[in-house]
């Protein structure tokens, strides 16, 4: 599973950094972006799904 951030539909709520800090990066303007350009470890893909549940903006895509 890959993680991928839609950078013009999110708006920093930062719900996914809230839930899986460690899958996502903060930049100084509040946006999120994929910590990993990779595949996921499956233990961090209950996370991923959860972040991408709680983005308001539905910017989180997760491929398998």
């Amino acid at each position: 599973m890959k993680i991928t951030v839609d950078t013009d539909r999110c708006q920093g709520h930062n719900r996914c950094h809230a839930v899986a800090p460690d899958l996502f990066d903060i930049d100084d303007l509040g946006y999120a972006t994929a910590a990993t350009a990779g595949d996921l470890s499956p233990g961090s893909e209950h996370s991923a799904r959860l972040a991408a549940a709680n983005c308001p903006e539905r910017a989180i895509r997760l491929d398998d």
